[in-house]
Order: C-alpha cells, then sequence, then structure tokens
C-alpha cells in the first residue's frame, strides 16, 4: 500500500476569547484539547485544535480559549484508516506555531502579560487527537 501524503491547506481561527474577570497574576495552567474530522469524499481532515489558559487562583475557569481549524488534504487517503498515524502528530506539530505566535500577538493587545508559549513537545496529544477523530 502507498503512503498517504498530505499537505496543509490553510488555516483560520474562528474562536477568540479573553475573559480578564477570570485572569490573575501569578502562574499559568494551560492546556489543548485536538479533535480531528476526515471528509472522506474531499480527502480532506480538520484539525480542530483549542487552547486554554487558566490562572492557578482561578483553576477550572479559563481566561483565554482559542480555537484554531487547520484543513489538510490527502493525495491518496479514501478512508480513515489510510491515515498514516504519523499524521496526528505532525499535524498538531504543523499548527502549533501559527497558535503559538496568535496567542502571543492577542495576549499582548489585551494590554495584560502578554503570554508567550515555549516551543513545545505536543506527542501526547497524538493519542487524544486518534481517540477524537470521526470520518464523515
Amino acid at each position: 500500500m502507498e503512503k498517504a501524503s498530505f499537505s496543509i491547506k490553510h488555516y483560520y481561527f474562528d474562536l477568540v476569547k479573553i475573559d480578564l474577570k477570570n485572569y490573575s497574576d501569578g502562574d499559568l495552567m494551560i492546556d489543548f484539547k485536538p479533535k480531528g474530522v476526515f471528509i472522506k469524499d474531499e480527502s480532506k481532515f480538520e484539525l480542530t485544535f483549542t487552547f486554554y489558559a487558566m490562572s492557578n487562583s482561578n483553576k477550572g475557569k479559563n481566561f483565554i480559549k482559542i480555537r484554531c481549524i487547520g484543513e489538510f488534504i490527502f493525495e491518496n487517503a479514501k478512508t480513515i484508516e489510510d491515515i498514516p498515524t504519523y499524521f496526528y502528530r505532525n499535524s498538531i506539530a504543523l499548527l502549533f506555531p501559527y497558535l503559538r505566535a496568535y496567542v502571543s500577538l492577542v495576549t499582548n493587545q489585551a494590554n495584560i502579560p502578554p503570554l508567550i508559549l515555549p516551543t513545545m513537545n505536543l506527542v501526547s496529544l497524538e493519542e487524544p487527537l486518534k481517540n477524537n477523530t470521526k470520518e464523515i
């Protein structure tokens, strides 16, 4: 079987929420929630990559929620089973720099100390993305 090759078609941010009522100075907690949809008629994969930030003193209450949608096109994947396992890891790695830059930009513009995410190894998000992917 031929390996499925893919490319990123485009990405966009469809949700940006900053709720400063839930913000307080100090240590922050961050979280990422990936999910995907494989559209088999178009050989297209839509990755929804959501970022959350919380102040430690307001655990459970996000003060930032940013959602990035990345659209990937496959050349030879006709079903979800044709998607190689490395895609899940690599798709997140491809979108993360855009999300990282956007988080810095919007927090800086919100007149709070900018949230500058470090370069991160997000391999741990591979399984959650696989588990939260459906085919339509």
